[in-house]
């Protein structure tokens, strides 16, 4: 279950990984395109970040963009930012991509939570990190993250309109 909005008519959903080049950016991507075609795009913000800084500014890695890139999805627009504390309080949710970043952020709270948790295939569990892996598991990442997209899509179609 979702927390409630701070804001009347909009929601604001923030996905934090390590680095903010591979699997939070690609969660944002799929997020906003499944939130567009089910009409919620101008209810729900979605932001993403990473927990370290060794990226901000950079393009998504190269190996997930091309693997959005090849399940037409445009990933062109990202740039890497750091998590910031101000986040949670500006966001109405924030979703950790594996327990590293859950801890990293402070635990679970009202308002944080894993991505994963609302998987319906595995919930609760990691996003597998594919930086350090090989090609094929960026492909295993965006199954994780369209099927984890739907069903929280289902969830924010779900909170009143305010």
């Amino acid at each position: 279950m979702l927390p409630p909005p701070r804001e009347p008519g909009r929601y604001a959903v923030a996905l934090v990984c390590l680095g903010n080049i591979c699997r939070s950016p690609t969660a944002q991507v799929v997020l906003e395109e499944r939130l567009a075609e089910a009409g919620l795009d101008d209810r729900v913000v979605v932001h993403s970040s990473g927990t370290g800084d060794w990226h901000v500014g950079q393009a998504m890695n190269r190996r997930a963009a091309a693997t959005l890139t090849g399940a037409g999805y445009d990933p062109s627009r990202h740039r890497a930012r750091q998590y910031d504390d101000s986040w949670l309080a500006s966001h109405d949710l924030v979703l950790a991509m594996d327990r590293e970043n859950l801890a990293d952020l402070g635990g679970r709270s009202e308002r944080v939570a894993m991505f994963r948790d609302f998987d319906p295939g595995d919930p609760g569990a990691d996003v597998p990190d594919p930086y350090y892996a090989g090609t094929d598991i960026f492909a295993e990442v965006l199954t994780i993250v369209e099927r984890t997209a739907d069903a929280l899509v289902v969830e924010l179609a779900a909170l009143p309109d305010g």
